[in-house]
């Protein structure tokens, strides 16, 4: 039985000193994060919580404050977001509402929490930049996965456990109204941090076909394993919107990620393809089952996440020979009672965690990425 090894929340001395951490590592973030035109796309962030709740059509990003129209006002009942509002009056409406409107806010980024209600089940792909799969690795190609587990804001904190925690920076297309098979690609984007913990991956994995995606389901699944950022971007043009983007990524002020989009394998409407496909699979999570959200006509439920796949720079960078070394000894000394694979993969996690070299409580995970905005999630430790 696969073991939940989901870490637990923070207590309070923990929390104290990620507030702490997140204050001192608040002058690495970019000064300012560039805004596409109304024109090329129509970008939202939302802060407060409840009635006090602002929704904003944001302009300007720049020293740590959000400033655009406050549209609220065209908000029907308490549950509507920026997705209804979308979906309600389309692009062309929204744009000349968001021209018309009077009332101009400005908010510090702390404030902004997620912009959009998102659903807890989500489609994800390995490998699908050819140098993070060579670092990994990994041969084969891209592979799909679900990926269960709620969104949390663009600055919540992340708790390390006992997990070997890797950063993955990744683009996100948001399906804005269900996803019909065969109908031209459309969504918004938004960023995230695909959040992963090795040990339990590698615990779980099929060693001779990874291209399977067992085990990443329950390695990337654990609570507060998908912060998303702090802006939801609806492109006029999908492709060429994405086709400017470079992803980034830094942990306590070190760059470790840094690529084009579009250096990808897969772009979305194939991910998409391959999904469909593989409708009917499902991938052990945990002890039970997961399948990607696609129902049996080929939909895909709105506020559906699409997780594109991390460029190069991970922490994760291959099993070297010393690992399989050291296992084929432990195997020998154990007389083989557990597998060699398990036996090297054992020895892999140890090394590593008296290494130190995951993510450990302290540490800041940054990204910036203009026109989709940042994130910045500080690692706690145990409660």
């Amino acid at each position: 039985m696969i073991e939940d090894q989901r870490p637990c929340g923070i207590g309070t001395t923990a929390a104290l000193f990620v507030a702490l951490a997140i204050a001192m590592a608040e002058p690495s973030m970019a000064d300012a994060i560039a805004i596409a035109p109304l024109d090329e796309a129509l970008t939202f962030a939302r802060s407060g919580d409840g009635e006090s709740a602002r929704l904003i059509a944001v302009k300007g990003y720049t020293n740590g404050r959000v400033t655009g129209a406050d549209i609220t006002n065209l908000l029907v009942g308490p549950r509507e977001d920026a997705i209804d509002l979308f979906n309600r009056l389309g692009y062309d409406a929204l744009r000349t509402a968001i021209e018309a409107a009077a009332t101009s806010i400005e908010v510090g980024r702390e404030k902004l929490g997620m912009p959009v209600r998102l659903r807890s089940e989500h489609i994800a792909v390995g490998t699908n930049y050819r140098e993070h799969a060579e670092e990994s690795t990994v041969e084969g190609g891209p592979f799909l996965f679900p990926k269960y587990v709620a969104p949390t804001p663009a600055r919540a904190p992340v708790a390390a456990g006992d997990a070997l925690l890797d950063f993955e920076v990744e683009l996100c297309l948001v399906a804005l109204a269900p996803m019909q098979e065969g109908a031209p690609l459309a969504g918004g984007l938004m960023l995230c941090n695909d959040f992963t913990d090795r040990a339990t991956l590698l615990r779980n994995v099929d060693p001779s076909d990874p291209q399977s995606g067992k085990g990443f389901t329950s390695g990337k699944s654990a609570t507060g394993y998908l912060p998303v950022g702090d802006l939801l971007v609806v492109p006029r043009d999908l492709a060429a919107f994405i086709d400017d983007l470079t992803l980034q990524l830094s942990v306590n002020g070190e760059e470790r990620q840094r690529a084009r989009a579009t250096e990808w394998i897969w772009d979305f409407d194939e991910i998409l393809r391959q999904a469909r496909a593989r409708r009917d699979v499902t991938w052990t999570y945990w002890g039970g089952t997961a399948r990607l959200p696609i129902d049996a006509a080929g939909t895909i439920p709105e506020r559906t996440l699409i997780l594109a796949g991390t460029p190069a720079g991970t922490v994760f960078n291959g099993l070297v020979w010393s690992d399989y070394a050291l296992g084929a000894f432990d195997w020998i000394v154990d007389l083989g009672q557990q597998s060699i694979v398990h036996q090297v993969i054992e020895r892999y996690i140890a090394r590593r965690q008296a290494q130190r070299i995951y993510l450990q409580p302290g540490d800041v995970a940054t990204i910036n990425v203009d026109r989709l905005g940042t994130l910045q999630n500080t690692v706690s430790g145990p409660s």
